[in-house]
């Protein structure tokens, strides 16, 4: 038995490779599936399965696309099977992959149709090694039942039968292998460590310590992190089947009159994925603003219009193929243009221009103890600003301030902050589409105005592998 596991940044997504000697299976792949392609050539191994624990709401799978190239079969929860060919499986079914043996069990909770593979290595013995367990338990956390609106009580009550009927029920040296880990918004508080075991987590795992179902339920439906847009619409595209990447247009570089008519366009918006710096210098006015060194496809997913053709402004420090890359893999595949020569060639051009002015640490300072009547709003998640902010600060995370907006007065100069310029970059940009004009970004944010001893340490900076939020980037 071979397992090799493959971790996706920023949107902090575990996929693996489960191989016997010659064939092996992909479990929950990402969208970009050449990294499976390239390793099981490596492995001399064939694929010859596809198996989705559930139907995933952080991204879209690559499960059509693997399909296409390989001519593997699906594997898909009963509750949850799509349009597309595949085999839907449920309780008690199993399948052999070489010399192993894998058994279906249901454990649905983060998702009504959720189910797990435990594999045994006949090779070795009968008994259950591993457990590809998906999103239902993590390394020190358990996924989150509050993605469906008016059920997050009855899949919470689902989850706590999920774990202990069906995974605690497991050896305890079985292998647990889940499908994300710190940093996914699809848990609460996850660990560092990637992988561990049924024995471990029976132990260490705050979750399983709340015996009770009702206390687990309480737990596990009050508090929890913002749900980002997306989550509502990759569900749907997994069930229905995504497009295959290979047949998606490809991205076009226009000229700048050509960009700035295709951008006039009421189907069309621009998407500016430089470094804030750069943004604020200049950039074409009424863009989104998400730089590519954040997180990324977090954000995309958050505050895009999926309705709506993508035009994006890059540079050398920004790479448009990524960018395109990630941007489909939370099912934003409207990417239709990106403007050629970037922002020197549209200033070239004699086009307007937008800007936003930064502000360094001194100057911020000065404005807080200064008197000089400017509203500082902190953009990062709420348990981010509980944690420590500076004395005034109004706390509304980035993505809310596409509705609440409202709160502040566009006549008033507002600072805008974060953890270190990048969301706050991103709420400015959603402001200036609201005309909002008195507008400045805190360089730097919470990180610097901690290194200079104005506040207290960042628990992102102190412990940036712990289990934090991937909003907090």
């Amino acid at each position: 038995m071979y397992v090799q596991q493959f971790f996706t940044r920023g949107l902090a997504h575990s996929s693996y490779l489960l191989g016997d000697t010659k064939t092996c299976a992909i479990v929950d792949p990402r969208r970009d599936i050449d990294i499976y392609l390239e390793a099981a050539s490596a492995m001399g191994m064939t694929i010859t399965h596809i198996l989705e624990t559930h139907l995933h709401a952080d991204f879209v799978s690559g499960h059509m696309d693997l399909a296409r190239v390989t001519g593997a079969t699906i594997y898909v929860p009963k509750a949850g099977s799509g349009s597309f060919d595949s085999v839907a499986v449920g309780q008690g079914d199993s399948f052999q992959i070489g010399n192993l043996s894998v058994e279906v069990r249901d454990t649905p909770g983060h998702t009504p149709e959720h189910i797990s593979y435990v594999v045994a290595d006949r090779s070795r013995g009968d008994q259950p090694v591993s457990v590809f367990c998906g999103d239902t338990l993590f390394v020190g956390d358990v996924g989150r039942p509050d993605l469906f609106p008016g059920q997050a009580r009855d899949l919470a009550s689902r989850l706590y039968d999920s774990l202990h009927q069906q995974l605690l029920t497991l050896p305890a040296y079985c292998e647990v292998y889940p499908a994300h880990g710190a940093g996914s918004l699809c848990g609460r508080a996850m660990g560092a460590k990637r992988t561990s075991t049924v024995g471990y987590e029976a132990l260490y795992n705050p979750a399983l310590a709340l015996t009770s179902r009702e206390e687990f339920i309480t737990s596990l439906t009050t508090n929890m992190p913002g749900a980002p847009d997306h989550f509502s619409r990759c569900s749907a595209i997994n069930g229905a089947g995504p497009a295959v990447v290979a047949d998606l247009p490809p991205v076009v570089p226009l000229a700048p009159k050509a960009f700035r008519d295709r951008a006039a366009g009421e189907d069309s918006i621009v998407l500016d994925i430089r470094s804030y710096e750069a943004f604020g210098g200049a950039h074409i006015p009424g863009a989104y603003h998400i730089s590519l060194a954040g997180n990324f496809a977090t954000f995309a997913g958050w505050i895009l219009p999926p309705d709506k053709d993508i035009l994006i402004v890059s540079d050398d420090s920004a790479p448009l193929s990524e960018s395109v890359t990630w941007l489909r893999r939370v099912g934003l595949d409207r990417v239709v243009g990106s403007l050629a020569g970037g922002m020197t060639a549209w200033s070239n051009a004699g086009y307007e221009l937008g800007h936003l002015r930064q502000v360094g640490l001194p100057e911020l300072q000065a404005m807080v103890s200064g008197g000089s009547g400017i509203v500082l709003v902190d953009t990062r998640a709420p348990n981010e600003f509980a944690g420590g902010h500076i004395d005034g600060a109004i706390n509304i995370p980035a993505p809310d301030l596409r509705t609440r907006y409202v709160e502040l007065d566009p006549e008033q100069p507002t600072v805008l902050t974060c953890n270190s310029g990048n969301r706050s970059s991103l709420g400015a940009a959603l402001l200036l589409q609201r005309g909002f004009k008195k507008l400045l970004n805190a360089a730097g944010g919470m990180t610097a105005w901690t290194a200079a001893g104005l506040g207290p340490e960042c628990a992102r900076c102190v412990a940036p592998h712990g289990p934090r939020f991937a909003a907090t980037q």
